[in-house]
């Protein structure tokens, strides 16, 4: 009998040996009869009206198909795409949005903008058409950040938003906070920013669209983490009914987020197939990726943080704004007024918090979400906050953290904003942490590190986040004829590992072996609705439908083994994979009922659906120690330790790798990714690899992870979703770690990322000793 691997267990990622024999299939590698070739034209300016296009010489080109234009796409009556969320999640309040045009149409708002749909026989064709396009340009002033796009007199990027101004909006008790600040014994304030990133999955974003004019319906091969909020985006654009559009995905290489939202060449590439009859295929340059990829963070907070003479938390204020780019995408705006209101303070007892928060519109390239949006802005809030408390008052910054920590016996917490956490014991998993660290020996190590002539510094942060995502999900289980069991879901596998840990889910449910149970998600036909995968919401939300469909397999296979067993059903018990007889040892399998019932027309195959009322909230502490060279300025990390609370883990084994791959996700933000703007131009500065260092292998420590779960109250498994968290974590445990190795200098602060330059900048700035 094949093994069975349960809810705990362990087993290697199924799906590796495919993607290590070279079975993968990725959108590539995907074959198509007649297919056709596009390539998008694009800006080459951040800011340009657009006088005219003319086309003519490069629709007579060799192998071209067509060339299609913003005035195409009106006479064909598509439509723009519009965010998915336009208004305040709280207040209901609308957002000022401008829908974002799939060709651009007058008017050019970022670098990389699509103007243009080229389509050939061939890709190199139909980049030497691109070529031969004509566009007349006018540039325009253009505005890349936050502040510059809030000034008074700042170039508009359209009517609809005046004032580049988004969302203007205040939250949270002032009176009260007011009133703490009032009367506090220590106010420290700091002014953050959390700089923007590419998040560069490794596979590029691409779509091969497809047309039967004999049913009239779009079908659409595409790298995304996200189908059937994106079909039915695609849908509207096309306007046709969700019903004529069939999104597929197969294997995906990352997501990261950038594959979250709906983009233009979803619905290009299925227009342009109807339009010429055939396949179009188009998949992103690394060139594209950077300046058409949703990218992340760029979050500029002004915060204060109010202490009494015992160092207890009073209040919190936070004046923050959020640069999105040229156009609001998908929920990125929402993001401010969701997941990054919902934990300020995070882990801590903090009485009373007052938000400003805005959004702004620049001549950058969209925001979209990445590992914890919106939470991660607010862990790194309040962890450089309370670093910057204990030096400036002279407080220890582990009593700090541990002393205002909620504690355990008060759960579940209602913080100040009136949001609730169900689970977690915060202040024990932090002195875990602090143990695993060896904290008493990092006065050793950091002479050890100066007789080599290098600065060692050491950074702590508590981290939390809420998981969820789109709030509906379901299953679909079916037994087949061959004996295997086909679990089809609506979520969405971008190389989490879910081939392996949702059979898990199941064959504990069901005691079916795994090796019988196949993972059928990526197609919108295979099932109604589907949450893709966002906000690490797979397991949660999943394995509750696969839990609670277990339950009604169970209870329908009763019926039909105690007729197997000519007994009475309320005389079956279940138990690993058997039906069985009370008081006897008269039992009968599970496949063997489900082959049973099926022969009688009444088939165990059970379809579940659910829409949650709450999120998964995982969390935990990370301790980081840096080093960073005299001479150079350069900032190694050398020692990482984390204990993390991710609840009831399926699989520890892939849990520990989505902390690794957050863990690196963080560390390179914190050490040298920064999507760099030109400020006058607005052109990207880092648009390569030449320019835009990702972390190596060489980069990073080995990681000390270690987990202390509580279970999770929201959901039957006790899960708490794990991809994400620890990259929260990371970001400002390392600017703590560098600012601690720096304090011995006098330098009390740096922005963007800790690359050589500007920690030797800050190292020979005026205050620095």
């Amino acid at each position: 009998m094949p093994a069975t691997f349960v809810i705990g267990d362990a087993p290697e990622r199924r799906e590796d040996a495919r993607f290590l024999t070279g079975q993968g299939a990725y959108l590539d590698d995907l074959r198509f009869d007649r297919l056709a070739h596009g390539v998008i034209l694009r800006s080459p300016h951040a800011h340009a009206a657009i006088r005219g296009i003319d086309a003519e010489a490069a629709r007579g080109a060799p192998g071209v198909l067509g060339v299609l234009t913003a005035a195409d796409l009106q006479a064909d009556g598509l439509r723009p795409i519009r965010p998915t969320v336009e208004a305040n999640v709280q207040t209901g309040e609308p957002f000022a949005v401008a829908p974002q045009p799939l060709l651009a149409h007058g008017k050019v708002r970022h670098v990389g903008e699509a103007v243009t749909l080229i389509v050939a026989e061939s890709r190199s064709q139909a980049l030497d058409a691109a070529e031969l396009v004509l566009v007349d340009y006018t540039p325009l002033p253009a505005v890349t950040t936050a502040d510059a796009a809030l000034t008074a007199g700042a170039p508009e990027l359209t009517p609809e938003v005046p004032g580049n101004l988004c969302l203007d909006w205040h939250w949270g008790d002032a009176a009260h906070a007011d009133a703490a600040f009032a009367r506090a014994a220590h106010i420290v304030t700091i002014r953050l920013d959390n700089h923007r990133i590419v998040t560069n999955p490794m596979e590029p974003r691409g779509a091969i669209g497809t047309y039967d004019p004999a049913t009239q319906r779009y079908t659409l091969y595409v790298s995304s983490q996200s189908l059937h909020g994106n079909r039915d985006v695609a849908a509207r654009v096309l306007g046709v009914p969700p019903a004529a559009v069939r999104f597929v995905a197969p294997d995906v290489g990352g997501g990261f987020g950038a594959k979250n939202f709906a983009y233009a060449e979803h619905a290009l590439m299925l227009w342009a197939a109807r339009r010429v009859g055939r396949p179009v295929k188009w998949i992103a340059s690394r060139s594209e990726v950077f300046v058409t990829d949703h990218q992340a963070r760029d979050h500029i907070a002004d915060a204060s943080l109010a202490l009494d003479s015992d160092g207890s938390f009073l209040a919190l204020r936070v004046s923050s704004v959020a640069n999105v780019g040229a156009y609001t995408a998908g929920g990125s705006v929402a993001v401010q007024t969701n997941q990054y209101p919902h934990l300020q303070g995070t882990i801590y007892n903090i009485p009373a918090v007052a938000l400003h928060i805005r959004a702004v519109l620049s001549n950058t390239t969209p925001i979209g979400v990445t590992r914890a949006p919106g939470f991660a802005e607010s862990v790194n809030i309040i962890e450089r906050l309370i670093d910057l408390a204990a030096r400036q008052c002279g407080f220890d910054r582990a009593e700090l953290r541990r002393r205002n920590a909620v504690p355990a016996e008060t759960m579940p917490m209602k913080n100040a904003l009136g949001f609730s956490v169900d689970s977690g014991h915060f202040a024990e998993t932090f002195d875990l942490a602090l143990t695993r660290a060896d904290l008493p020996n990092f006065a050793a190590r950091r002479a050890e590190s100066e007789a080599r002539g290098c600065l060692r510094g050491l950074g702590i942060a508590c981290h939390i986040k809420g998981t969820g995502g789109s709030p509906s999900e379901n299953v679909d289980i079916r037994f087949e004829t061959d004996g295997t069991v086909s679990l089809i879901t609506g979520t969405q596998t971008i190389g989490q590992g879910h081939e392996t840990t949702f059979p898990q889910i199941l064959a504990d449910r069901l005691g079916v072996p795994n090796a019988l149970i196949r993972l059928r998600q990526g197609d919108t036909d295979l099932t109604p609705i589907g949450g893709g995968h966002g906000s690490s919401r797979a397991t949660y939300m999943g394995g509750t439908a696969i839990w609670r469909a277990s339950e009604t397999i169970v209870a329908k296979g009763a019926g039909v083994a105690a007729s197997m067993l000519d007994a009475a059903a309320v005389d079956i018990a279940f138990a690993d994979g058997l039906f069985s007889l009370v008081g006897t040892n008269r039992s009968v399998p599970l496949l063997d009922v489900a082959e049973h019932a099926r022969k009688h027309d009444t088939p165990l195959n059970t379809y579940y659906a659910w829409t949650r009322e709450h999120m998964t909230f995982p969390n935990g502490t990370h301790i980081v120690e840096v080093e960073i060279d005299r001479d150079t300025g350069r900032v190694a990390l050398v020692k990482h330790t984390a204990v993390d609370d991710y609840g009831v883990l399926v699989n520890p084994k892939v849990a520990s790798g989505q902390a690794h791959g957050a863990i690196a996700q963080g560390a390179g933000q914190a050490l040298q990714e920064h999507a760099a703007y030109d400020a006058q131009s607005g052109q990207l500065l880092a648009g390569s690899f030449m320019d835009y260092a990702l972390p190596r292998a060489d980069d990073l420590p080995s990681f000390n992870v270690a987990f202390n779960g509580t279970r999770c109250t929201t959901n039957p498994l006790g899960v708490k979703g794990c991809g994400e968290a620890a990259a929260a974590a990371l970001f400002p445990a390392i600017g703590n770690a560098v600012l601690d190795a720096l304090a011995p200098l006098g330098v009390t602060g740096f922005d963007g990322p800790a690359t050589p330059v500007r920690i030797w900048q800050a190292m020979q700035s005026p205050g620095a000793r």
